[in-house]
């Protein structure tokens, strides 16, 4: 949802349409841009994005705030040094079509669910001195370290956790309803501490502050609590 979008949404909760806001549409646009920062810690929407595989490779160009997951596009065999795609097939998929065109005989089915299981704990004896695909993101330098434990791949799928340098990035429904509700909610905050700097003891009406400002602490309140209860902590912590 575009900016202005969010501002006319605040203006209209808190006027109704009819009367006239003090803060200003810059004053509101730094509010969202505001509970933006505070709402990215919480987004747990992923983007994927495959590159040439390498041991090393620079995020700087990418905006990743986590590194959620890592996934081969080739399956273990990958390429060959030459380029080519290599002659190695899964095991279980070549058997399969083994046991089906093999007259219905059981010789083969036999023989190759022993080198199936041989083959199944050579990845588990490879997975227990080096964990395949294994990852250590480097936020300082924006590097992001591959272990490779099988054939090296020709590119790599990172599914990484975007950093949103403006709301306009932010696609999901959910989001842009939560960024949109402590908007507003912040926007009572600072509308009740401004409403509420000077007070007229003999005025014939007087402001809102006291139950905007309330209004406002509750929903924060209320908001936080749920972002902190439904925090879904699927990329690594620092």
């Amino acid at each position: 949802m575009e900016m202005q979008k969010y501002i006319d949404n605040i203006k209209l909760e808190l006027t109704g349409g009819v009367l006239e806001l003090e803060l200003s549409d810059e004053v509101l646009a730094q509010v969202v841009t505001r509970t933006l920062q505070e709402v990215q810690r919480y987004i747990d929407s992923t983007e994927l994005i495959t590159v040439p595989f390498a041991s090393c490779i620079d995020l700087t160009s990418t905006k990743v705030s986590s590194v959620s997951r890592i996934f081969r596009t080739e399956g273990y065999t990958g390429d060959t040094a030459t380029g080519g795609p290599t002659t190695v097939s899964d095991p279980m998929y070549a058997q399969m079509w083994m046991a089906f065109t093999n007259g219905g005989t059981m010789y083969n089915l036999n023989d190759y669910i022993l080198n199936y299981m041989s083959y199944n704990t050579l990845l588990q004896l490879r997975n227990t001195t080096t964990t395949d695909l294994a990852f250590k993101q480097d936020r300082q330098t924006n590097k992001l370290y591959i272990n490779q434990g099988f054939d090296k791949p020709a590119s790599i799928t990172i599914e990484y956790i975007p950093i949103f340098q403006s709301v306009e990035d932010v696609k999901s429904d959910y989001w842009t309803d939560i960024i949109q509700r402590l908007s507003i909610a912040h926007t009572k905050v600072i509308l009740g501490r401004v409403r509420g700097r000077y007070k007229q003891s003999n005025a014939l009406w007087t402001q809102d502050s006291d139950e905007m400002l309330a209004e406002g602490n509750d929903e924060l309140k209320t908001l936080r609590e749920t972002l902190r209860v439904n925090s879904q902590m699927i990329y690594p912590m620092d």
